[in-house]
């Protein structure tokens, strides 16, 4: 019994795992090449509570991982601030670039949703309101808007 809780934990757990680019130029080419959106989330991990909380209440929703998988392909840009999660040089200068191209005001968290080549079509600043169901219809709202 234990090992068959055990193993459904692991199915879950994989099952709830959604795939995040850390790069726009490899995001960008799997859009063009899935016909999919893109999706950048600014975040900060360790410092940022409206952050901690998108990524766990919205983001890290069955409804929202049903729709990522369908339409879109996600980047995180995250800055940490604690020295123990900090991130690589090149990984920095990766998410610095994301920063002053698409969000030079510094806001977070910060959620853009961009076509295949990059174009922003809606953005969302802040944690935002309603469900999980609700953020998920805002982003289809937009994709079909966007045809």
């Amino acid at each position: 019994m234990k090992r068959t809780l055990l193993l459904l934990g692991v199915v879950f757990t994989c099952m709830s795992f959604i795939n995040w680019h850390y790069n726009m130029d490899e995001a960008k080419a799997t859009a063009k090449k899935e016909h999919k959106h893109i999706l950048l989330n600014f975040s900060g991990s360790d410092w940022c509570g409206p952050c901690i909380r998108l990524h766990k209440e919205i983001l890290s929703s069955e409804s929202f991982q049903k729709c990522a998988d369908a339409k879109l392909v996600l980047i995180n840009a995250d800055f940490p601030r604690l020295k123990k999660n900090q991130l690589s040089k090149a990984q920095q200068k990766i998410n610095d670039a994301l920063a002053d191209q698409y969000n030079s005001k510094g806001s977070f968290p910060l959620t853009l949703l961009l076509n295949e080549n990059g174009k922003i079509i809606k953005q969302w600043e802040g944690l935002p309101n309603g469900t999980p169901e609700e953020f998920v219809e805002d982003v289809q709202f937009a994709i079909d808007q966007n045809k």
